[in-house]
């Protein structure tokens, strides 16, 4: 969106004028449907930008990034020899700050929740443990609106939970102060890329800003205000250069001549060319004196002598150091993310796609003062090419676009059907399995027909002359050759999802190139659409119309037109007069092969990575941007120098009966050689069926007893003979298949009174939605867990495979792998002297695009004490994109029982007192995916529904908790300080697994640390940011930092350690899991709950309202034997 300069006088006269939603000419009201050129509604907006509600999105977001993995060994660090080095600190508890204290009393609200609780657990309470009085508890959070339940011991039908909502206030505590910084451990240096940032003394000044008629795009609203500037800054602005942030907010170092001042600026659109009308809106713009951005307090809060931190003053010098690249014409934006074609090598994603390079930045308080974070990233664009015959997206058409999104959406996310697409001009042909039940589209040169003539013609050597189905939706075709046949089109709200949203121009008014945001697609091809012209009722076609008004004469007359304004005034426009907008950013949900694409782009050694980012801080001249200069704000071009240390790698205890007891890990590492899993699993009885045509029945056979031997050598009690033979089934009948081979095994083991233990699934490698459906119906229709193996893991057969497979499954089936020797012998303080649950949450949100998707919940808990190796987790489904937990506690009126808790808190720590015979005295809560905008709120919400919960079980119940976030989503890393110091980094040019850092670029006050837990395998490993946000069990900098370390070898699914702490981990996977249980045609909604033994009749799925009151639909629960284990690793 550009502007010309116009004569404007601040104050003027003349009113506003509001802007024409479309063509020449002003907008009629109640006008009828029209095509689009005419004078229709188009979008004038530019990119919008969607958040991810500080909660982990979505998969595709994390392959904009970089993707963390565990890495290969290297030399062995840490003591070796007899005697074990002692992993955690002992001696007196450490002076926390007066956040930490544990001996405030109770908020009135706590305590009327703990005295109304039933006694489910054993009489032998421990006495209530207090809060400080310095960090007193969370406001009991005021009722909302009811939600249905269903289920027998749930709420059924009809009934009503009361859940509790977050309290609006964060005023009455503060988060806990740092401990002390800790001491165990290797001192080293690393580098992070975070460039000092020197204070400005200038006094800053906050402006309102108002803009009349309202606008959404914070593309147009920068281009009225850069307008402004242009026009007043000499005169009116006193010469200042202010700093927008494209909503409400200005702000000036220094004031402004005025308290109050309006403005009128007029807008020209830059569409226009020679001889054509240009389209003109006028606005009214009023500036008004807010407040003065006190910098004071901030320097008194980086001293540590304040509490809070001025979020305004910083909100002020991120804005200042963001109007550097946005107001460059060469950056898209998008939030504190910048993107340029122009910044290195734009590589292909497929399907008219490309990656381009991009950078983020942040201005963040810490120890050093303030840091701008720097860093490196990815995303998806359109590829930038002209246009062959229609508009284009690459070398694809709109009307090609249009099939390709649905069939990427059916082909990846769904079936994966292996297409076979050919472009040749603005053709599309497609081939692929007949499965689905609308009719096929073949997009080729020629006059249209019926879907079946001339279809020969497609799949042998001459170019078919016409093909085309006169409707979207309709009968599936027939085969036009054996073994192949048309692809066919998902239903119609398929397109229409996948091109909604995308901005277009039209090209057939000459210079004219006015922009439109589709908004749906016609039901109807265009040589059917007609729509009334006047008032009078007289009806004309749209081909019609762009003959006579533009002299266009519509070619593809069979092919749908796009629809562009809102639903009430709909504008119609031919797909080939259209041609995808540059420098859009794709926001849709990317395919497998995109990402996977994307991720080996973002792949970047840790030395090449920090000379880009030293490289874009130079190219991005912070000294000389007139922004910087006008606040004065002085940024260097160094990364800073931060002191860490390297953990000691803990040991592990494996069975006594191996010929290697215990095992050290070397640089994250280790392997299954000689040793045996601490505690075996059993596995009397499983059988195995073969999805994967290229596998031959005796190599599944061989497959299965290699298997069963390296289950057998790990010390699993794992029956070497199946109870039927391995089976083969079609993909597309896996339901049927699986059902039918369990019966069969069942008739057998039916009379000997034993049940199947488990399925072994093979799979090809590209399997789409089989690998989900198998777990659907293994885990919620049969009630066995099963373990999936790609074909390419058959064929290649390796000990290191067959090892990695027996790990999986002896978790699936209650079996321990490995336990921390420190666990064992209780030298793990605060956590094996006295009996402690370890809890892990997270909450998935749908991908991009999927608007009425239900946000999958997951808490996972340790069932074993003091191992804490064993979690059973449990999954429901929630309100769209909703970051707080809902269902951690909640209470409903049964009509028998009268008023009844439950949730999944309360039910983890039942199954913990019934698997060890211990009641908890100690919480952990390890919380994934919180932005630091919604700590207070999280944290409010979920400790008091942890405390509500305890207080159900038993009167005066209330263990002590430590509720600690976990953060992944961030742009911090850590590069070792000398890349040729083979010592300090491991085979893939990062640092060492261990490296924490607690100083400098931490924060100035609170209690954090970044953790690098793991080895890295490709690119550059992103250590993991721990935050404390409460702890009432006065855990010191050393304790946490190495229990959380220690924690990361116990991840069961491999022999590394992780980057993340597997409760939280585990959480994750469980959240994922929840998604293939909704129904495969209707997966915008669904629930489910699972968990521990001794769950009973209370895993019933129940639905929850989402937003506008819509219920979010429930899903059948977990069979008991599969929610009693780890069945989601």
């Amino acid at each position: 969106m550009g502007s010309r300069r116009g004569r404007q006088h601040p104050g003027a006269g003349h009113a506003a004028q509001p802007p024409q939603p479309g063509g020449r000419g002003a907008a009629r009201a109640q006008q009828p449907p029209q095509p689009a050129g005419r004078g229709g509604g188009g979008g004038r907006g530019g990119i919008q930008q969607q958040g991810r509600g500080g909660g982990r999105t979505s998969r595709v977001d994390e392959a904009q990034q970089q993707q963390q993995q565990p890495g290969r060994g290297g030399h062995a660090r840490g003591e070796s020899g007899a005697g074990r080095p002692q992993q955690y600190p002992r001696g007196a508890t450490p002076v926390q700050g007066a956040a930490s204290s544990s001996s405030s009393p109770l908020a009135p609200e706590l305590r009327q929740a703990m005295e109304e609780a039933p006694r489910d657990f054993a009489p032998q309470a421990p006495p209530v443990q207090e809060a400080g009085p310095s960090q007193p508890s969370p406001e009991a959070p005021p009722p909302v609106q009811p939600r249905e339940e269903h289920g027998p011991a749930e709420p059924t039908a009809g009934q009503e939970i009361v859940p509790t909502a977050p309290p609006q206030s964060s005023k009455s505590f503060r988060f806990p102060l740092r401990p002390g910084k800790g001491s165990i451990g290797t001192r080293c240096l690393v580098k992070a890329n975070h460039f000092f940032a020197e204070l400005p003394d200038k006094d800053l000044h906050h402006y309102d800003v108002s803009i009349t008629p309202e606008v959404t795009s914070r593309v147009v609203s920068r281009a009225i205000i850069k307008e402004l500037v242009n026009l007043y800054k000499q005169s009116y602005l006193g010469g200042r250069l202010p700093a927008y942030d494209g909503r409400k907010s200005l702000y000036t170092a220094g004031p402004l001549p005025f308290t109050s001042q309006e403005f009128h600026i007029t807008l020209f659109d830059d569409d226009g060319g020679p001889g054509s009308e240009r389209r003109r809106r006028n606005f009214k713009v009023v500036i008004k004196f807010a407040a003065r951005a006190d910098l004071h307090r901030l320097e008194l809060f980086l001293a540590g002598r304040h509490a809070e931190a001025p979020q305004e003053a910083l909100q002020v010098l991120d804005i200042v150091l963001r109007e550097l690249p946005s107001s460059r014409p060469r950056y898209a934006p998008f939030g504190r993310l910048f993107f340029s074609p122009d910044l290195g090598r734009r590589q292909p994603l497929g399907d008219g796609l490309e990656s381009w390079r991009g950078f983020y930045q942040s201005i963040r308080p810490t120890q050093m003062g303030l840091l701008l974070n720097i860093g490196r990233t990815r995303r998806a664009y359109p590829v930038q090419r002209a246009p062959a015959l229609c508009g284009v997206w690459g070398r694809v058409s709109v009307a090609s676009l249009t099939l390709v999104c649905a069939m990427r959406g059916d082909c990846d996310s769904k079936r994966q059907k292996h297409i076979r697409a050919r472009f040749r001009s603005w053709d599309l042909w497609v081939m692929g399995p007949p499965r689905f039940r609308c009719a096929t589209l073949i997009f080729v040169k020629g006059r249209p027909s019926a879907g079946g003539s001339h279809m020969s013609g497609v799949w042998g050597r001459e170019k078919p002359r016409q093909a085309f189905p006169r409707k979207i939706c309709g009968e599936a075709a027939s085969n036009p050759r054996p073994g192949d046949s048309v692809r066919q089109l998902s239903p119609l709200h398929h397109i229409k999802k996948a091109l909604r949203g995308v901005k277009v121009e039209v090209t057939h008014r000459g210079n004219m190139r006015r922009k439109y945001r589709i908004s749906g697609l016609t039901t109807q091809a265009t040589r059917e659409l007609t729509f009334p012209v006047d008032e009078g009722g007289t009806i004309k076609s749209v081909v019609q119309y762009f003959q006579e008004t533009y002299g266009f004469a519509i070619q593809h007359t069979y092919l749908p037109c796009l629809q562009v304004g809102n639903q009430q005034r709909p504008n119609y426009l031919p797909m080939e007069v259209c041609k995808i907008v540059e420098r859009q950013r794709y926001s849709k949900r990317l395919n497998q092969n995109q990402i996977r694409a994307l991720l080996e782009e973002t792949y970047q050694h840790p030395r090449d990575r920090e000379r880009d980012i030293i490289r874009m801080v130079k190219q991005n001249a912070y000294d000389k941007d007139d922004y910087a200069q006008e606040f004065g704000i002085k940024i260097s071009d160094r990364l800073a120098s931060v002191e860490a240390r390297i953990l000691p790698a803990p040991w592990l205890k494996y069975n006594e009966t191996g010929r290697e007891k215990d095992c050290l890990p070397r640089v994250g590492q280790w392997n299954m050689m000689n040793k045996k899993m601490v505690d075996g699993g059993k596995v009397r009885s499983w059988i195995c069926v073969n999805f994967a045509r290229n596998v031959q029945d005796c190599v599944v056979r061989g497959f299965c007893h290699e298997l069963a031997l390296m289950r057998h050598a790990s010390g699993m009690d794992f029956a070497r003979e199946r109870v039927l033979p391995p089976l083969y089934a079609r993909p597309d009948q896996v339901e049927r298949a699986l059902k039918a081979r369990y019966h069969d095994a069942m008739n057998v083991l039916g009379p000997k009174h034993k049940e199947l233990d488990l399925l072994i699934g093979i799979l090809p490698d590209n399997n789409g939605s089989l690998y989900g459906d198998l777990k659907r119906v293994c885990e919620i229709d049969l009630g066995i867990v099963s373990q999936c193996c790609c074909t390419k893991q058959v064929f290649k057969m390796n000990k290191q495979i067959l090892a990695n497979l027996a790990l999986k499954i002896n978790a699936k089936v209650g079996g321990r792998n490995t336990m921390l020797v420190d666990a064992v012998s209780r030298r793990i303080p605060l956590v094996t002297d006295r009996p402690t649950i370890i809890f892990g949450a997270d909450v998935t949100h749908p991908h991009p695009g999927e608007d009425s998707s239900p946000s999958i919940a997951a808490v996972v808990a340790s069932q074993d004490w003091p191992e804490v190796t064993k979690y059973a987790g449990l999954v429901s489904a929630q309100a769209h994109r909703q970051e707080l937990i809902e269902d951690l506690y909640k209470v409903w009126q049964d009509p028998q029982r009268g008023t009844v808790s439950g949730g999944m808190i309360r039910e983890l720590l039942v199954s913990f007192k019934k698997s060890t015979g211990q009641k908890p005295q100690g919480i952990i809560f390890y919380r994934d995916g919180v932005s630091e905008g919604q700590f207070y709120q999280v944290l409010l919400y979920e400790l008091n529904a942890i405390r509500k919960a305890c207080a159900s079980l038993e009167a005066n119940y209330q263990p002590k908790v430590t509720f600690v976030v976990v953060q992944k989503r961030h742009h911090t890393r850590l590069f070792a300080h000398n890349h040729n110091d083979q010592n300090s980094i491991d085979r893939s040019g990062n640092i060492l697994p261990g490296t924490v850092v607690d100083s400098k670029i931490c924060h100035p006050t609170e209690f954090d640390f970044y953790l690098c837990s793991h080895a890295g395998i490709k690119g550059t490993s992103r250590p993991a940011h721990y935050h404390v946000l409460w702890d009432e069990n006065n855990f010191s900098a050393d304790e946490l930092q190495t229990l959380t370390n220690n924690l990361c070898y116990t991840y069961a699914r491999c022999t590394r350690s992780v980057s993340i702490v597997p409760p939280a981990y585990y959480a994750h996977l469980a959240a994922f899991r929840a998604r293939f249980y909704m129904e495969p045609e209707t997966s915008d909604s669904g629930s489910v709950a699972s968990g521990p033994a001794g769950r009973g009749p209370q895993s019933a799925s129940h639905s929850t309202r989402g937003p506008g009151g819509a219920a979010v639909r429930p899903l059948p629960a977990l069979k008991d034997n599969v929610k009693r284990v780890m069945f989601y690793c």
